[in-house]
């Protein structure tokens, strides 16, 4: 059996990523008492492997019940050897925010007060579970098409133990993206952005793709860093880690490391590795390329 507990700040995207596992095929228990955790798991367990897979989600909500999270966490780890503790957060002015589009009410706010200080309340209420996490993981910059993507990559392919690798580009100016494993700055090579009839396309557009790759110290650079995830991988599968997070910087996140991400995730995938691409700074590269242009990620 495979169990993954999701705990969080209200506005972090838990519903996002209870929603991701249900389409995974997890069966979904939202703001089930913690007390009720291990009665679920053994009624499961008697099901004669009908449930094998189950996901739960704990909040805030929970008041007191949430004093009893540590015990029974233990004996759920004690009943079932894959167990995961996933707790998502993020930064006060982006749950304002969020809170702000949706005019929702903080559920931790009382009477008269607004939503940062149910925010500093749920802190503190769920300081012990945070603790408890196996991951914690920042979603301030998240779109909800990026948590779902990272959740389907973590929990997706639980039969196997191949190891994921992501290749994310982003722009330092926009912010080190809190999900990174391995970080490689390309701000060293000469910038698109500077020549005029570049400036308003991107690295998934011919035209800058082969303005940047073109340059010896670009194939230089992929190769060396290929060589090393090469060198690398095997030895992070081997430790039983199953995605491996790899951010690809320039200052903008437009154009030279979207270029030198797609030519990477070219490379690792013709090797045999699997392989996403992924580009935070444009909007989630949710748009087609340029026809013509790199066709990956």
């Amino acid at each position: 059996m495979q169990v993954v507990v999701v705990s969080g700040l209200a506005g972090a995207g838990k519903s996002t990523a209870a929603r991701a596992l249900e389409d995974l095929g997890f069966f979904t228990v939202d703001n089930l008492p913690s007390a009720l955790m291990d009665t679920l798991i053994q009624l499961a367990n008697s099901s004669g492997g009908e449930v094998n897979r189950v996901a739960l989600v704990v909040d805030a909500r929970e008041g007191r019940f949430l004093d009893a999270f540590p015990g029974t966490y233990a004996r759920l780890k004690s009943l079932v050897e894959d167990v995961t503790l996933v707790f998502l957060e993020a930064k006060d002015d982006a749950l304002m925010r969020r809170y702000s589009e949706t005019r929702r009410r903080h559920p931790l706010a009382a009477a008269g007060e607004g939503v940062a200080e149910g925010i500093a309340r749920e802190r503190g209420v769920l300081k012990g579970v945070r603790e408890l996490a196996d991951h914690v993981i920042d979603t301030t910059s998240f779109t909800v098409h990026a948590l779902k993507q990272l959740v389907t990559e973590r929990f997706g392919s639980p039969s196997t133990r191949a190891l994921t690798v992501t290749l994310l580009s982003f722009g330092f100016k926009h912010g080190l993206p809190p999900e990174l494993d391995l970080c490689a700055d390309v701000r060293f090579l000469p910038n698109p952005h500077f020549v005029e009839e570049l400036r308003p396309l991107t690295g998934r557009d011919a035209a800058v793709a082969n303005h940047v790759l073109e340059r010896p110290l670009a194939q230089e650079f992929a190769g060396r860093w290929l060589e090393l995830l090469r060198f690398l991988l095997p030895h992070y599968a081997a430790e039983g880690k199953r995605y491996l997070t790899v951010g690809i910087g320039c200052t903008g996140g437009q154009h030279r490391s979207v270029a030198l991400a797609e030519e990477m995730g070219r490379r690792l995938q013709d090797a045999g590795v699997v392989v996403r691409v992924r580009h935070r700074d444009l909007g989630a590269a949710l748009l087609p390329p340029a026809p013509g242009g790199p066709n990956h990620g």
